[in-house]
């Protein structure tokens, strides 16, 4: 089987990347196509891949329509070369009218429910793959499963966490250090959000940097103060970093989601992170994700997680109810492709299993 994977986002690469592996190493190939964005590139040229690059991510809107025609030339031209018999994305809309086109099947993940994106992508989707959390419905093509894109990449089966990556750190074993993580706030869905403003960014990191170590990770530039705790390791060291980390505090939903699976004790700074399935369901349901609108809320907590070991054992405790519930997504992705389009109807049976996939 030939499988062409679009890839809009850094963590989409993660998401894929064990699936990749797995099938090429039962003899298919695999084609990853991608634009230029934050660390992207680096991935895949790490974990071997091969990959066809459609040029810069546009930011602005205007920008994005521009991507949007450009890419769709690029993503037909590259399809007609590799001649795919199935296409996979996290909802690229150049992938499923690619996929039309051609008369080819294309599965897409969908874990932001991003209407403005789902409208383009769905009319010229087959499947649509998503957890199981309370989420807006995407009607019968979607195919729910009990799990987070998450899981395809830090479940048990799939991540060993490496504590060579304190060295990199410069950190000695057992030193507590923080996370704080910033975003662009320039995707689609992000419009009409805004995230920590400047002074309450330097606050945030100067009174934390009292209690532990901080290492900031930042999609947009910083201000000159705070520079210097700029992280400096290997992209693809993050998810190591974060195993080991005291804790969490930034905008970024996917990066806390990623401490939540891992057990590490994870905030998110906006309101409109309460309003997401995902987030409701680890914040309220499994108690492994804490929710503020803002800083002044969530700094008595802040000052308590930077100071106890104790919420980080908790966490990893109930990290096992969370297993028990949830399965491990890249088993599952494999399986369902291998036996696409019979997978539909198995999953359809009222008998289907997905624990199977533990």
């Amino acid at each position: 089987m030939r499988i062409l994977i679009d890839i809009g986002h850094p963590a989409h690469v993660h998401l894929f990347k064990n699936f990749a592996w797995k099938m090429q190493e039962k003899g298919h190939k695999i084609l990853f196509t991608c634009r230029d964005r934050e660390f992207l590139l680096r991935l895949l040229q790490v974990y071997g891949f091969i990959y066809e690059n459609f040029g810069k991510h546009y930011k602005s809107i205007g920008g994005k329509i521009q991507g949007l025609i450009k890419n769709e030339l690029q993503m037909f031209n590259t399809a007609v070369q590799f001649k795919p018999d199935l296409f996979l994305s996290h909802g690229s809309a150049i992938a499923a009218f690619t996929s039309f086109l051609l008369h080819k099947p294309h599965i897409s993940f969908e874990d932001t429910f991003n209407m403005e994106q789902v409208r383009l992508y769905l009319p010229f989707t087959d499947v649509v793959l998503t957890g199981d959390y309370p989420h807006p419905s995407l009607g019968r093509k979607e195919i729910k499963y009990p799990g987070y894109h998450e899981l395809a990449y830090l479940h048990p089966n799939v991540f060993t966490p490496d504590e060579n990556v304190l060295k990199e750190l410069g950190i000695e074993k057992g030193e507590k250090y923080a996370i704080v993580r910033f975003i662009a706030f320039n995707a689609t869905h992000d419009i009409g959000q805004q995230g920590i403003c400047k002074e309450n960014k330097i606050k945030l990191v100067k009174e934390l940097s009292r209690y532990l170590k901080v290492f900031i990770s930042s999609e947009g530039d910083l201000p000159e103060e705070l520079k210097e705790y700029q992280i400096k390791i290997k992209p693809e060291n993050m998810h190591n970093v974060l195993y080991y980390a005291q804790l969490l505090v930034g905008e970024s939903g996917t990066m806390a989601n990623e401490c939540a699976i891992l057990g590490t004790p994870n905030i998110i700074i906006g309101s409109r992170a309460k309003h997401i399935g995902i987030h409701q369901e680890l914040s309220n349901r499994f108690k492994l994700q804490y929710i503020f609108n803002n800083i002044s809320e969530a700094w008595d907590l802040i000052e308590y997680l930077a100071n106890s070991s104790k919420p980080k054992e908790e966490m990893r405790n109930k990290l096992n109810i969370l297993y028990e519930n949830k399965i491990d997504v890249t088993s599952f992705l494999v399986w369902f492709i291998n036996n696409y389009p019979h997978s539909i109807n198995e999953i359809k049976n009222p008998d289907f299993i997905f624990f199977s996939f533990h």
